[in-house]
């Protein structure tokens, strides 16, 4: 890194099904803040000729892959929702990738202050502990499959999504930051104030100092 560079405070922004956690992340993307979407890389590690569907069509042969070699991210899910070692296996084999993409990312950043990464499985995964604070939005398991079953998510499929997932109770506990979002958009607008000034807080409690070996 250049010398005196400084790295941000990283934040991980995390939730559950159809906790809105994207419509968090658009919120502080209006606000100017840097949001990098884990999921969208994702999609990209899984296109066809791409090392995430080269990794998924070895774990879980051809029947995961769609007609042009890519991940069928549908039939994945069958194959591994119900099936936690399963998944802990393809967890296990994609995060890393992931999370490279993420700190070549949070690299690229120069003079930023906050920087957030969305991502869903930032508990299940572990990598919570990667950032210096950590944001959870929430709201009731009730809320969850009913906005699910709104989204158009079948009952059955959106009652298998949610046990697979930690609880948002769960990650609540072990929250920097909760945003409650059991209101409508106004409400989550104005909870979006309070949650980021507490991120703030958070962040100048906790200066970066250029990184080590930069010659600083």
């Amino acid at each position: 890194m250049t010398k005196g560079r400084s790295l941000p405070c990283t934040v991980g922004l995390t939730g559950g099904l159809a906790c809105g956690k994207s419509t968090v992340a658009q919120l502080l993307d209006a606000r100017g803040v840097p949001v990098f979407d884990a999921d969208v890389v994702v999609h990209e590690l899984y296109r066809p000729g791409h090392e995430g569907a080269r990794v998924v069509s070895e774990l879980f042969g051809p029947e995961a892959l769609d007609a042009e070699g890519g991940v069928d991210r549908r039939e994945l899910a069958e194959l591994v929702l119900d099936d936690s070692e399963a998944r802990s296996r393809l967890e296990a084999a994609i995060h890393p990738m992931v999370r490279r993409r993420v700190a070549i990312w949070l690299g690229s950043l120069d003079s930023v202050p906050i920087a957030v990464v969305e991502a869903a499985l930032l508990v299940e995964t572990g990598s919570y502990r990667d950032y210096d604070v950590l944001v959870v939005v929430w709201c009731e398991a009730e809320q969850q499959f009913e906005r699910a079953l709104g989204r158009g998510v079948p009952r059955d499929r959106a009652r298998r999504l949610l046990a697979a997932q930690t609880s948002l109770e769960r990650k609540r506990q072990l929250a920097d930051v909760v945003v409650d979002n059991r209101g409508n958009l106004e409400d989550l607008e104005n909870e979006l104030n309070r949650a980021f000034s507490e991120i703030q807080r958070f962040c100048s409690g906790n200066p970066h100092l250029p990184a080590a070996g930069d010659g600083s």
